[in-house]
């Protein structure tokens, strides 16, 4: 029953992550990075300089920086060390090099969905702010779209409870643990006739659903309040050990960089038929890429949308640098462990192993102690990611109920639930799901982009002609 379960699944999101997808969100990022003029290289550094700057007098819920690290709680997550070591485990190492080129495309569709999302937003009189892409579709392509936009909040709901906001990150979390605390099961316990589980899986599935309880309920300034001090601390912590990890290991630098770039059109040659194809490479490494920094799914400029600013171009800007941080940072430091070591290539490895296995090798520190860093890491990141998820889907919800206050309550509820019983699922229905959620989300808000692109760039350019002490500044 469970391989018929599997099968179907895997069909469903071959289909919806096929090759017309990919294309759709690569061509969308090229056209916004020709309409914004290359505006993710040039404004890079004002956005980085912009992204720690709060405005003053701004209209919004949260500092946009708040803002920023709610969507980054979102993103920052187990597709940064899970779905990378995914990526290439099945894609080879290049998959790493489509994960980037879907990134730097990407940083111009973060930036249009921060700015369309602050533009068509709803801030009501207590502050409280309600904006994404259901709201930049029915309000900047029509009313008559309006099927769409609740199309796409449909879609965010069932992401976020179903997939990548609940079961993937859990799923890390306790595979992690359970690594470290029992990898061989020696406690043991059956829950509900579904199978033996490590109790350490048991106790850590209570514990986080608690603990995530606490914090949700307090709504979306709890979730800032954590989220700020949680997310630098811990994206600081995993760059550093992963610079030392490449430092110790500077002279693979090179042959493994020749290794990915070989890899992305040449998988064969590298991997000697270990992998697929280069279509194959370049699903995993797109797939994985948009899983992680979500450019072009739609769900961060539901965060950006509660910024306080009054320009929709600064928060765009602002929300681009979670792409930046996200994939061109992290992801690339993850994968170069990865193929550094040759993690990729060990037998029996996946998911969260073969980054286990990438710092147990690489860094100069006894195994346990790489094993309880990663492990750390993983933690924070997908604790923060459920946070994170859990704010989108609920404003999703808050749009298709009508603004029904009693539908969110209990709905947060049952994303509380979904944490608790996240554990129980495998590891390949729990990314299979979540792959699909994502590739639907993507699809309206795709639409959406292309259509309201003219926008995009009008903005922009309104926006430097205004403040033309910016308009060359880097």
């Amino acid at each position: 029953m469970r391989e018929t379960i599997d099968n179907i699944l895997g069909n469903i999101d071959d289909f919806v992550w096929g090759v017309p997808l990919m294309v759709l969100i690569l061509l969308g990022g090229l056209l916004l990075t020709i309409r914004v003029k290359c505006l993710q290289v040039h404004k890079l550094p004002l956005a980085l300089r912009w992204m720690v700057k709060n405005e003053e007098d701004g209209e919004g819920e949260v500092t946009s920086f708040g803002a920023l690290c709610t969507a980054l709680s979102a993103t920052i997550g187990t597709g940064n060390i899970v779905g990378v070591a995914t990526a290439i485990g099945t894609g080879g190492p290049g998959a790493l090099f489509w994960m980037e080129v879907a990134a730097f495309f990407g940083m111009a569709t973060k930036y249009s969905e921060g700015l369309l999302a602050v533009k068509y937003r709803e801030v009501a009189e207590d502050g409280h702010s309600l904006g994404g892409p259901f709201y930049y579709i029915e309000k900047g392509m029509g009313s008559k779209f309006k099927w769409l936009a609740k199309l796409f909040a449909i879609f965010g709901i069932c992401a976020g409870l179903l997939g990548i906001g609940t079961f993937t990150q859990i799923n890390g979390i306790v595979s992690s643990i359970q690594n470290f605390f029992d990898p061989d099961m020696t406690h043991s316990v059956n829950v509900l006739g579904i199978g033996d589980y490590s109790i350490v899986v048991v106790i850590a599935s209570i514990i986080l659903a608690v603990v995530v309880a606490l914090v949700l309920i307090g709504g979306l300034k709890r979730i800032a309040s954590v989220t700020q001090v949680v997310v630098p601390f811990m994206a600081i912590l995993y760059f550093a050990v992963t610079v030392a990890l490449i430092v110790v290991n500077i002279e693979a630098i090179p042959s493994a960089i020749v290794t990915i770039v070989q890899a992305a059109f040449s998988p064969k040659a590298i991997t000697g038929g270990i992998v697929g194809s280069m279509i194959v490479a370049m699903q995993k490494g797109v797939a994985r890429g948009i899983f992680s920094n979500e450019a072009g799914l739609g769900s961060a400029p539901i965060a950006a949308a509660a910024a306080k600013t009054k320009e929709p171009v600064r928060q765009g800007l602002i929300s681009m640098t979670g792409t930046f941080i996200d994939t061109i940072v992290i992801c690339t430091m993850t994968g170069l462990s990865i193929v550094i070591t040759g993690a990729w290539k060990v037998d029996g490895l996946e998911g969260v192993q073969i980054t286990t296995y990438a710092f147990q090798n690489g860094l100069p520190f006894p195994a346990k102690v790489s094993a309880f860093i990663l492990m750390i890491c993983l933690v924070f990141f997908a604790f923060t990611t459920i946070l994170g998820w859990d704010y989108y889907s609920e404003r999703c919800l808050e749009y298709v109920a009508g603004g029904k206050k009693k539908s969110v309550l209990v709905y947060r509820w049952l994303y509380i639930l979904a944490v608790f019983i996240g554990p129980y699922m495998t590891v390949a229905e729990v990314w299979t799901i979540a792959d699909i959620f994502n590739g639907l989300m993507a699809i309206p808000n795709m639409i959406a982009l292309f259509a309201l692109s003219g926008v995009v760039a009008y903005e922009t350019k309104d926006f430097f002609k205004r403040h033309t002490d910016l308009k060359h500044e880097k």
